[in-house]
């Protein structure tokens, strides 16, 4: 099997790596527009050969593990010499844009894309930190051309097997990007503004696990998180909106000493979670 990996950092990086660990049978193509570290993960082998116009085409799965504008970039760049016989899937954080443009090319070359988002991933980015086992047991969310196509789902998941993952998630784009602004992009921008209060400067000696858990993924890539918060700016608007809307409600309660309401409030949102848990 022969797969083309666009972008080698984190997650396209962990996604080399999970290849090649299989040993034989597996040949990776790589390319990142960064090259010293398209020559470090050939050098140290993270991929096999660099990703080129002569070998795009014997790739049975191509990954776009880059943003989604550079992704839209590269196929409307690239399509017409991708093979017919290629799967290829976007890792990108949002759906509704990529697969739009994914799908729309793909029609009109031949090839098959499929829209994918890997739930795995650390605050830090770079080839650096990738990792073989970083997709392993994680949800695998995959937005296909048609739902009922058994057969391209069950290759999809054959060609995905070497990553790890521990459950795939079939829904449509717009499902996944409401769901993602909730479940990560308001997570992301309620860290971010957490820890610009300057207690977070003095707060060592005086903070435990709900701190660090609060504030993990403050150390973000912002040009990253900028492009995805945009683009998903209707879902995670609304989402935003729930929230400062959920925090006022607690705001007043102290401010007017109501502590039962106050305590109402927190027993509401304990009950929440339990639900959200199962």
């Amino acid at each position: 099997m022969k797969v083309g990996i666009v972008g080698l950092g984190l997650i396209g990086g962990s996604a080399a790596k999970a290849y090649k660990a299989q040993g034989e049978g597996y040949t990776v193509y790589g390319y990142n527009r960064n090259q010293v570290i398209n020559e470090y993960a050939k050098l140290s082998g993270v991929i096999d050969e660099y990703l080129t116009d002569d070998n795009i085409g014997e790739c049975d799965l191509l990954i776009l593990a880059v943003y989604p504008d550079a992704a839209i970039e590269f196929l409307k760049n690239k399509s017409a010499i991708i093979s017919k016989n290629t799967i290829v899937i976007d890792f990108c954080g949002t759906k509704k844009k990529i697969c739009e443009a994914g799908f729309e090319l793909a029609e009109k070359y031949g090839y098959t894309f499929v829209g994918g988002h890997p739930m795995a991933g650390t605050q830090y980015s770079g080839l650096k930190y990738s990792k073989k086992d970083l997709f392993k047991g994680a949800s695998m969310i995959i937005v296909p051309p048609t739902r009922n196509d058994i057969s391209l789902l069950a290759k999809v998941k054959e060609y995905l097997e070497p990553l790890g993952f521990g459950r795939f998630n079939i829904t449509s784009a717009e499902f996944h990007d409401s769901e993602i602004a909730f479940t990560s992009q308001l997570a992301h921008i309620v860290s971010n503004a957490y820890v610009k209060s300057p207690a977070a400067q003095t707060h060592k000696g005086y903070s435990a696990g709900s701190y660090r858990d609060l504030t993990r993924v403050a150390w973000l890539n912002e040009t990253m998180w900028t492009q995805l918060f945009t683009e998903n700016k209707e879902y995670l608007l609304k989402e935003l909106s729930l929230l400062i809307d959920s925090l006022n409600e607690y705001k007043d309660a102290l401010e007017n000493d109501d502590a039962d309401k106050l305590k109402e409030l927190l027993k509401e949102g304990r009950e929440c979670k339990e639900r959200a848990d199962g």
